[in-house]
């Protein structure tokens, strides 16, 4: 390799921001450095096998990991190599401090503005030639130029027109060109002058440019920099070795540091009483014998799918296959992704159990959505000063489980570097929704990152069926990378059409170099109840034996009543109005022995109208009734998406702690909730009342009756407290509130919350059964795919409304289809240019790419505003608004505290009138804050008023939520 005759000028800077000001900021050469040193030590002792093995691949180098490893590490070392630029001018202390032999040569530098990214993208083919290493030509240098472009997470386009020298003049003088081959240089011979790659693949370089991120984050911290400022060492060569003697600190730092578990047996680990059951048993026996694929070439993972119904112990029989996946295919950690906030809350407790109980205290846990750091979980000084997780809030009061599950929360002790800004995917373990996995494929700024952080852990996706067409889109586009990377994947569902099964494996095979001619033709599909794993070296399956798919089946037989009532909406539907049949479908639970009831409605309006009927009718037969305090039973509880944050996690926590598995069971509840029960919430109700829904959702909130029965007739109920003698007359019920039988259509009320010609089939489906009952599990692969599957006869032109309502809705779910396919990357394959991952303008940030179509949510904020001029978080006037220091600056526990009140609403509700409801000016500038709608509720008489917006009122009450007439 060629040599400049010119050594590093260590004027030329590259960190000044927030160091000693009393020092020269910090040299450029000495942070290339850092961050070369830090990316060997993250490639030893971060990245997974199979991340390894995929970068030693795209660079042609499976049988040289280490050149791998070094060329991994001169990307990130080559990281900042653009700031050799008109960037040294952008900084007073920077600029004052340039050597005369810089400043003196400028160039033509201000006649372009561009970034120190697009710069050094620009200049690197140029330098590394000048050093022997490659040509400007070569594509793999190229490749290299598209990481650094892309090291502030938007990859660019490439123009080879601008690599040549002559094209420089707008970055310095000649001068200018040498100091940036001298830098170059230093790196290359810190790293042991590696030689240059044969190749360079877009995957692979996807991955370098997450560890380039990562190794650059990692040595800009604040007081990292302060503290080798103050002791810079004459020799570069001895800095280098103090930077990679200081990795290790910095990555334990950040929570980044792997954990191996200490497994332990199954009820130890999970904290159960008993053995697996048969479907926990076999995928133990199946997936026992993997040893990293078994097609030629190197070892390759491959795809689950595990499908039984709710409650059979899905989420342990995933951890128990993450286990042998990870063993067999070099993954660390997993992450557990689920379909909602709540749901995700409630895993994450669950989680952090089972890693304590496994010596996992020390392992980064991260709750992964976009309210996290609102959860309970996270204390707020913990999350501001750098503090680990504590207990949850309320622990004096807790219940003796309670106390044992924050016990376990305090355990696991994430950094608070892992709660900044797209960090918590990095923990080895992170629970969290869908949706921040799903960024991953769509083009953001920092995707590369997001793919970085997933393709070393397994990858576990919960309520699979519970995603659109289009978050299906995106899905498979995310595991077609996954695949390429060689990640364990494991789909977990209740009620997954085989048609989406079979297409989600396919996308995996396809990333992961399955032949076309080895997924053709044919079908993958899980047995009912059961699991199948595919190969993805060679295409081949294995699923649960017969016997065990047997032997599962009769543990957790259930004939599921299905009691079809039709009602009527409107006012005068009298005996089949839908209010009076719920009223008479309770009556036993209210007047008899009691019993506990779930009331499962369509709509948050529904819901509130149904508890304030039943309030009204029930009020006098001794039901108490939903309050506020903590800690209190009642009755009739109301549950939805409406309520401020806070409130609807107090009021979760309620629901599932009376009607879960391990009680203390009350003696009578009805609960009135909305959707948000049907997904992974653990309740058991003696009766489920629904509203017509399309027929897998319906399963699902099924899935909520006689939940633990079996469980209880094993291990005795809560309490000694057995079902009712109503409900054990009629076994697990699910009544169907039918308006299509009722009133001949779906009700106006409903809007689009789902499609008319689902709602239809499931009616006539359900009616045809008539009164057999559905046999759980027997039953529910046929039932959802009559109702959800590719079926050829859906059209029957002699009925036009059924027809009618089919094409529409064929028609809504190809344009979400294709609504995915514009929006999402490339499939893995396809890519050529690193800038493909970002091919749409202006999607560069996280709030301007949507994970759900059509979710166009705001958030809400409701205050109070009082007779003498006060405004407050509260009704009775005790919680003012918080006030902002200069330039939005806010204490963290107040940002929780108004963060804890929003709502989040539907964003046309305010459409035109924005202005209106601007939050106080001092909250402008901050980040969340600054985004809120605030509506201002006047208080006369201790009483709190509806204001009007857009020709709608709009009322925050205490016991029903967010009312809007």
């Amino acid at each position: 390799m060629r040599r400049p005759d010119t050594a590093p000028d260590e004027t030329a800077w590259g960190k000044s921001r927030g160091l000693d000001p009393k020092l020269p900021a910090y040299p450029l050469v000495r942070h290339l450095l850092d961050a070369a040193a830090i990316a060997l030590f993250l490639w030893d002792h971060y990245l997974s096998d199979n991340q390894r093995l995929a970068i030693a691949e795209g660079f042609g180098l499976s049988d040289a990991p280490d050149r791998a490893r070094a060329l991994t590490a001169l990307c990130a070392g080559l990281h900042d190599i653009g700031k050799l630029s008109g960037f040294q001018f952008c900084d007073a202390r920077g600029r004052s401090g340039l050597s005369d032999s810089l400043a003196g040569d400028p160039g033509r530098i201000g006649v372009e503005r561009l970034g120190h990214d697009i710069a050094g993208m620009e200049a690197v083919p140029a330098v590394l030639e000048a050093l022997g290493f490659g040509t400007t030509v070569d594509a793999e240098i190229e490749r290299i130029a598209e990481v650094l472009g892309g090291h502030h997470g938007r990859f660019h386009r490439f123009d080879p027109q601008r690599t040549h020298p002559s094209r420089h003049s707008h970055l310095g003088g000649a001068m200018w060109a040498r100091q940036r081959e001298a830098h170059a240089a230093a790196v290359l011979d810190a790293l042991g002058d590696p030689s240059p790659p044969t190749r360079f693949r877009a995957p692979a370089a996807v991955l370098v440019t997450g560890v380039v991120i990562l190794a650059d984050w990692l040595v800009s911290q604040e007081g990292y920099l302060r503290r080798r400022q103050r002791q810079l060492d004459p020799s570069l060569a001895r800095h280098f070795e103090m930077s990679l003697r200081d990795a290790e600190a910095l990555v334990r730092e950040a929570g980044l540091m792997p954990v191996d578990l200490k497994r332990k047996g199954f009820a130890e680990a999970y904290g159960i009483t008993g053995e697996p059951n048969p479907l926990q048993r076999s995928i133990v026996d199946g997936l026992a014998p993997l040893r990293g694929g078994t097609g030629g070439g190197a070892p390759k993972a491959g795809i689950m799918l595990v499908t039984a119904a709710p409650g059979d112990g899905k989420s342990e029989a995933a951890l128990e296959a993450e286990r042998l996946l990870s063993r067999a295919f070099g993954t660390r950690g997993f992450a557990f992704l689920l379909p909602t906030m709540a749901t995700s809350d409630q895993m994450h407790s669950r989680i952090a159990q089972i890693l304590a109980r496994q010596d996992g205290t020390e392992a980064g846990l991260t709750l992964t959505h976009s309210m996290a750091w609102l959860s309970s979980a996270y204390a707020a000084g913990d999350l501001q000063a750098g503090g680990r997780v504590l207990v949850c809030e309320g622990e004096d009061d807790a219940t003796t489980a309670e106390k044992q599950t924050a016990r376990h929360l305090a355990a696991m002790r994430p950094s608070s570097w892992l709660f900044g800004a797209k960090r918590p995917l990095l923990a080895q373990y992170t629970v969290g929704t869908i949706d921040q996995a799903l960024m991953a494929v769509l083009p953001v700024r920092h995707n590369a990152l997001r793919l970085l952080a997933l393709s070393g852990k397994t990858f576990i996706v919960d309520e699979a069926h519970a995603y659109d067409s289009y978050m299906q889109v995106l899905l498979g586009r995310l595991l077609n990378w996954l695949g390429r990377y060689g990640v364990p994947v494991i789909l977990l569902s209740a009620t997954l059409p085989s048609s989406v099964s079979d297409k989600l494996v396919k996308e995996y095979l396809q990333g992961a170099g399955l032949k076309r001619k080895q997924r053709e033709g044919r079908t993958f599909q899980a047995p009912y109840p059961g699991w199948l794993y595919v190969d993805a070296s060679d295409g081949h399956s294995k699923q649960i034996e017969p016997r065990a798919q047997q032997a599962q089946a009769q543990e957790r037989r259930m004939r599921l009543e299905v009691q079809i009532e039709p009602v009527v909406h409107h006012a005068q539907g009298g005996r089949r109005g839908r209010l009076s049949v719920i009223e008479r479908l309770l009556e036993p639970v209210v007047t008899d022995e009691g019993g506990c009831a779930l009331v499962v409605c369509n709509t948050v309006a529904q819901a509130q109208e149904t508890y304030e009927h039943l309030k009204r009718h029930f009020g006098g037969s001794g039901l108490a009734l939903s309050g506020q305090r903590e800690g209190e039973e009642h009755d009739l509880q109301l549950l939805h998406a409406r309520f401020p944050g806070d409130v609807r996690e107090r009021r979760t926590k309620a629901v599932t702690s009376g009607m879960g598995r391990g009680g203390p069971r009350p003696q009578r509840r009805v609960v009135v909730a909305t959707q948000v029960v049907e997904q992974s919430l653990d309740l058991d109700a003696d009766v489920v009342i629904s509203d017509l829904a399309p027929l897998a959702l319906l399963l699902q909130r099924a899935g909520r009756c006689w939940r633990h029965e079996t469980w209880w007739v094993r291990h005795g109920y809560p309490g000694g407290r057995k079902r009712p003698a109503w409900a054990a007359a009629t076994g697990p019920r699910l009544v169907v509130l039918d308006p299509i039988a009722g009133q001949g259509g779906v009700p106006v009320q409903w809007g689009e919350v789902y499609t008319e010609a689902l709602l239809k089939e499931t009616s006539s489906t359900l009616h045809e059964r008539g009164t057999q009952g559905i046999c759980i599990p027997e039953d529910v692969q046929e039932l959802v795919e009559r109702v959800h599957g590719d079926r050829s006869d859906r059209f029957d032109w002699s009925l036009s409304d059924t027809a009618e309502a089919w094409v529409a809705h064929v028609g809504k779910t190809i344009a979400q289809k294709g609504v995915g396919a514009l929006l999402a990357i490339p499939l893995v394959g396809h890519v050529t240019r690193l800038n493909q991952l970002h091919h749409l303008q202006g999607e560069e940030d996280e709030w301007e790419a949507s994970t759900r179509l059509g979710a166009n949510s705001i958030r809400l904020l409701c205050v109070y505003a009082h007779p003498n001029g006060t405004v407050t978080l509260d009704l009775a006037g005790e919680r003012p608004l918080p006030r902002a220091a200069a330039g939005g600056r806010m204490e963290l526990s107040d940002v929780r505290a108004v963060m804890g009140r929003t709502i989040p609403v539907n964003a046309e509700w305010f459409k035109g009138e924005r202005e209106r409801h601007q939050p106080p000016a001092d909250w402008s500038e901050h980040a969340m804050l600054g985004d809120l709608v605030v509506v201002h509720l006047p208080v006369r008489d201790h009483e709190v008023q509806a204001v009007t917006v857009g020709g709608k009122h709009l009322l925050l009450d205490e016991e029903l939520g967010l009312l809007r007439s």
